[in-house]
C-alpha cells in the first residue's frame, strides 16, 4: 500500500507525534508531524468511510486500515482524522476504534468529517470557504460562530456535480448514447478511445462489468481518460469545463449565504486539466479571489493533531 518504514525522529526533533488522516472514497493517506510541524512519515491505506462504522463488517474493516496505518506509522500522541460521510453518529465510534489502536485517551483523537477538517485547516472561522472536488464535490467553510455550513456534498445518487465520479457518469453516458444511435462511433472519439482503453474493452459487457463492479472510487478514476482526452477532444474538454462550472456553483452559493471572502480550491479534480479551475473562475462573481491548497489535508491534519496534542499520562 505504498507505506513508508516506521518513524525514526531526527536528532534533536521534538518527540511528540501527531498523526493526520484524509480519508475519501478513493483511498485513505496518512501522515505524522512533529510539533515543528516537519511531516516525518506518510502513505495511504483502503479507503474508509463514516457509513461503515454503522455495521460490524464495515467497523472491521476501519479498524484494519487503522491498524495498517499503525504499524506503519509506529506510536503517536494524538490524532485527527478526518473522514468522509463521518456524521455525529458516527465520529464517537471512529474516535474509540482509533483511541483503542493507536493506544491513546479518548480525548487525543479528534474525528472529524473531511471536509470539516479541510475547512479548519485552510482558514479561521470566517475568512474563507473551500470547494472540494475529489470523487464527491462539496463548498463548505467554518462560519465566524464556529459552525460548519456547507453546499452540495450529498452523494452521487443525488448530485455531486462536478466531482470525479460525475465527470465519469457523464462521460459513459455521453459515449454510450452515440454508440446508440452510431455503432462503432467510439473509435473516432479521443474521449470513447481513452475511456475504454482504462476500462479494458470497448464492447458493453466490458463497460457493464467494469461500471458496476467497481466502487464509487474507482468509477471516479475514469475522470483521469477525460482528463487524457481534453486536448485532443472537444468533448472531453466540455466535460471538464462543465465540472468547472458546477464547483463554481457550489462555491457561489456559499458566498451568497456568508458574503465575500476567498476561496480555496483542494481535490484531485483540480489537478486533472487547468479547464476545470479555468472555468470555475469564469463562473464566480467578478473579483472573487481563490488559490490552491498548497499543503494536502492529511499533512495539514498531522500538523494541527502535533500542535494540539492531549499527551498520554507517563
Amino acid at each position: 500500500m505504498n507505506t513508508p518504514p516506521p518513524f525514526a525522529p531526527p536528532t534533536g526533533a521534538p518527540t511528540a507525534r501527531g498523526l493526520g488522516l484524509d480519508a475519501g472514497g478513493t483511498q485513505t493517506r496518512w501522515a505524522v508531524a512533529d510539533a515543528a510541524g516537519r511531516i516525518h512519515a506518510e502513505g495511504r491505506v483502503a479507503a474508509i468511510a463514516g457509513a461503515q462504522l454503522s455495521s460490524d463488517a464495515g467497523r472491521a474493516q476501519v479498524e484494519a486500515a487503522l491498524r495498517a496505518i499503525a504499524q506503519a506509522a509506529g506510536a503517536v500522541d494524538s490524532v485527527v482524522a478526518g473522514v468522509t460521510g463521518l456524521g455525529a453518529a458516527q465520529a464517537p465510534v471512529l474516535a474509540a476504534l482509533a483511541a483503542s489502536v493507536f493506544r491513546l485517551a479518548p480525548a487525543a483523537v479528534q474525528a472529524l468529517s473531511d471536509i470539516e477538517a479541510l475547512c479548519r485547516a485552510a482558514f479561521a472561522p470566517g475568512a474563507g470557504i473551500v470547494v472540494y472536488a475529489g470523487t464527491g464535490s462539496i463548498a463548505a467553510c467554518i462560519d465566524r460562530s464556529g459552525a460548519l455550513q456547507r453546499a452540495g456534498g450529498r452523494g452521487a445518487v443525488i448530485d455531486d456535480a462536478g466531482s470525479g465520479h460525475w465527470i465519469a457518469q457523464q462521460a459513459l453516458r455521453q459515449i454510450w448514447r452515440v454508440e446508440d444511435e452510431i455503432p462503432g462511433a467510439w473509435t473516432a472519439s479521443p474521449l470513447a478511445v481513452a475511456v475504454f482503453s482504462q476500462i479494458g474493452g470497448s464492447d458493453w459487457a466490458a463497460s457493464r462489468a467494469w461500471v458496476y463492479g467497481a466502487t464509487r472510487g474507482e468509477l471516479g478514476t475514469l475522470a483521469l481518460a477525460v482528463a487524457a482526452a481534453a486536448d485532443a477532444d472537444p468533448a472531453a474538454l466540455a466535460l471538464l469545463q462543465a465540472a468547472g462550472s458546477e464547483l463554481a456553483r457550489l462555491g457561489t452559493a456559499l458566498l451568497q449565504r456568508q458574503g465575500p471572502q476567498p476561496l480555496a480550491l483542494a481535490g484531485r479534480v483540480f489537478e486533472l486539466h487547468p479547464a476545470v479551475e479555468n472555468a470555475l473562475i469564469a463562473a464566480l462573481p467578478a473579483g472573487c479571489p481563490t488559490h490552491r491548497l498548497s499543503t494536502p489535508a492529511h499533512q495539514a491534519a498531522a500538523r494541527r493533531a502535533a500542535l494540539t496534542l492531549n499527551r498520554k499520562p507517563p
